[in-house]
């Protein structure tokens, strides 16, 4: 079924009220290495975004999530949540609707540029490997339960990098402290997954 703004809208809508829900267990994993603030960043980036009345061209409802994803939230994950909405908006531009065939790929250019903005790479332990993982997954399992798929990859990211240390963001100063525990961005990207359900 071909995915149109109104679609993405009662996403938008899912993810708020699941982000909501969970705001308190993102800001205590971020306490835990960072400023706490994660699951505000979170939830009010999408409970903004679940307000808009999407414009019907998919890439200009994807630019309006970003802009009001970041005007919510400036901080860097906020930013990072942005930056790839904003990829999405560039490659989906003057159209109507995508298909779900094109999800992987449209994670895979959100995830190059997130990586591109933040100067980061790849087995850092961060959002980003579970976004890589997700991509990876899609590719491999273009049709069926994808919601479904891309859960599993986000979940196996959280434990794959649980006892290895972060190495970039303010995590990265606690890196020995963050053995062990989970990623709060890998924990993020999680419960925005099982808000699209």
């Amino acid at each position: 079924m071909p995915i149109t703004s109104s679609e993405l809208k009662g996403a938008l809508a899912r993810i708020a009220d699941h982000a909501r829900e969970n705001r308190d267990f993102l800001c205590e994993a971020d306490a835990q290495l960072g400023d706490g603030d994660l699951g505000i960043t979170v939830a009010e980036g999408f409970a903004a975004c679940a307000k808009l009345d999407l414009n019907e061209d998919v890439g200009r409802a994807f630019f309006e999530m970003a802009k009001t994803f970041q005007q919510a939230s400036s901080s860097s994950f906020g930013t990072l949540v942005s930056t790839g909405m904003m990829a999405a908006a560039k490659t989906l531009r003057d159209r109507k609707e995508f298909e779900a065939d094109e999800i992987a790929g449209l994670l895979a250019q959100a995830r190059d540029a997130m990586l591109a903005r933040g100067k980061s790479s790849l087995g850092e332990k961060t959002v980003l490997d579970g976004l890589d993982a997700q991509v990876r997954a899609l590719e491999a399992t273009p049709s069926g339960a994808l919601i479904d798929v891309a859960l599993k990859a986000a979940k196996d990211t959280v434990e794959e990098f649980t006892q290895k240390p972060n190495q970039a963001g303010r995590a990265r100063i606690f890196a020995e402290k963050s053995i062990g525990l989970p990623d709060p961005g890998q924990l993020a990207l999680v419960v925005i997954t099982e808000g699209l359900r």
